[in-house]
This record gives C-alpha cells, sequence and structure tokens, in this order.
C-alpha cells in the first residue's frame, strides 16, 4: 500500500480529484483538510493557506494518480508518495477489492 501526499490550493479542487480518483479505481479512500503552509520562495519567507490530499492506493498507482492530479491544477504543487509499512488486514482486502 501507497499513500500520495498532496498539497492543492483549497478543498474545492480536493475534493473534485479526489472524486475522480475514486471513480477511476485508482484510490479505496481519501482525506483532505486544511493546513497552513511556510515556504521560502525567492528568499522570501511566504505563509498561506493550503489543503492536503491523502490518497490510499495500491504500490503501482502513482504515475496515474499523478496524472489525474496535474490534469486538475495548472501549477506547481507536491505530489509525494508514502510507503505504508503495515496496515490492518480489513483494510488491505478493502483497498485489493477497489484498486487493481
Amino acid at each position: 500500500m501507497k499513500m500520495i501526499y498532496v498539497t492543492l490550493n483549497n478543498v474545492d479542487e480536493a475534493r473534485k480529484i479526489g472524486r475522480e480518483l475514486l471513480d477511476k479505481k485508482l484510490a479505496n479512500c481519501v482525506n483532505f483538510f486544511p493546513i497552513t503552509c511556510m515556504y521560502n520562495w525567492e528568499n522570501e519567507i511566504t505563509e498561506e493557506p493550503e489543503v492536503v490530499l491523502i490518497i490510499k492506493t495500491q504500490d503501482d498507482m502513482f504515475e496515474a494518480v499523478e496524472k489525474v492530479v496535474k490534469s486538475n491544477i495548472d501549477y506547481t504543487d507536491f505530489i509525494g508518495q508514502i510507503h505504508v509499512d503495515k496496515i490492518n488486514d480489513e483494510f488491505q482486502s478493502w483497498l485489493n477489492e477497489i484498486v487493481h
């Protein structure tokens, strides 16, 4: 199992991308929530709101998920894959049912 962590500008983007990923069976579950982002851009510290989208998927789905994310936004933000060493059997079974 992998989780893909994506930062977006707003909840509407997260909801739209999450729904598309679920419709295409590229994930069995997504979570999204607001965060505050601080970053250094051109030697200036900026702080602004963002939304995190966490996508729960199978090991080989990064490229397909990335393609969906990039088709829905026109800016560069973080898309990163996180390996999950252990999950409960029931969740793994559900993931295997949905995402092939």
